[in-house]
């Protein structure tokens, strides 16, 4: 947010951009979801870039209203169709800057009842690191923190009521063993057999690359979805409330760390510890329910649906 770089502009507007970790060949991977994006059913939908000479394009595109919608458009559009008196709880699992500019180019940050920020590490001793492996010089910070910090500081800064899901938690349940484990006693719907394939692969590329030692990171990601989703009925989590805030000074070495500071911080609500089995269960057991299922659950079978004639359907 309001990150730009200037000694590199190309990399976007974020000053960090380069801090994302390259896959094996060198380059950003390109988001496949590791090859298997082509089980999935497919969409006649196309979307065109709004600015396509800014990405290396000869000209911009002649059907701007074809390109995808932007957050705060789409924010826009969710306001609109809610009931008088109701209000929306958000989750995040990346940077906050999407949610920063909801907060500081709108007015209608009162419309958001609950914030789960997946992110952010707070260290209890110098041997409790956080996960920006790229940037050598910054051990303590975590990567959606690093990416945009201005964007978490004015988060944190709102007075929303957040829920943080902090790395060390999402290190306890992030286990690939575990999860699959339980994926092979549950219900076999198209969900369940996507999902195992996409965390086997991303498991044998741990195993295989240490350029992807990092896959870990996004089994951490689900604790978010079911901490919201599932009421805390059985999750049975432990919450404590903390004043914290995080460091956006511009310096590469500090950026994202979050400090406690009970004088000047914002609290927040900081998830400690979750019953790990009962989370387990609860992500499998979802995937694994018929009544949550697509009616059309991979790419083969739509094939097979376009070849059936209509009579037959």
């Amino acid at each position: 947010m309001n990150q730009s770089d200037i000694v590199f502009p190309p990399v976007g507007d974020c000053k960090y951009a380069k801090a994302i970790p390259h896959g094996s060949g060198g380059f950003l991977d390109s988001d496949t979801l590791y090859g298997l994006a082509r089980e999935l059913p497919r969409s006649p939908r196309r979307y065109t870039a709004e600015n396509s000479v800014k990405f290396g394009a000869p000209r911009d595109t002649d059907n701007p209203e074809l390109r995808q919608p932007l957050a705060l458009e789409i924010w826009n559009s969710t306001l609109k169709t809610l009931d008088h008196g109701s209000k929306i709880t958000i989750l995040t699992n990346g940077p906050l800057t999407s949610l920063a500019k909801i907060i500081t180019q709108t007015r209608t940050a009162s419309f958001i009842e609950n914030v789960y920020v997946v992110g952010g590490h707070i260290n209890r001793s110098h041997l409790d690191k956080g996960n920006v492996f790229t940037i050598a010089s910054n051990e303590y910070a975590e990567f959606n923190m690093f990416l945009d910090p201005f964007a978490a500081k004015t988060v944190f800064e709102s007075g929303l009521n957040i829920t943080l899901v902090p790395l060390s938690i999402q290190r306890k349940v992030g286990q690939f063993l575990k999860t699959l484990k339980r994926l092979k006693l549950t219900r076999k719907t198209p969900e369940v057999r996507f999902v195992k394939h996409l965390l086997s692969r991303l498991q044998a590329l741990q195993r295989t690359h240490k350029r992807y030692h990092h896959m870990g990171t996004f089994l951490g990601e689900i604790l978010g979805a079911i901490l919201m989703a599932e009421k805390h009925h059985n999750l049975k989590p432990e919450t404590e409330e903390m004043a914290i805030k995080v460091i956006a000074e511009g310096v590469e070495s500090r950026d994202g760390q979050i400090l406690i500071d009970k004088k000047q911080g914002n609290t927040v609500k900081i998830l400690k510890n979750v019953d790990q089995k009962a989370y387990y269960e609860l992500f499998a057991n979802r995937l694994g329910d018929d009544k949550q299922s697509a009616v059309l659950g991979s790419y083969d079978e739509q094939k097979k649906m376009w070849r059936t004639p209509s009579n037959r359907t």
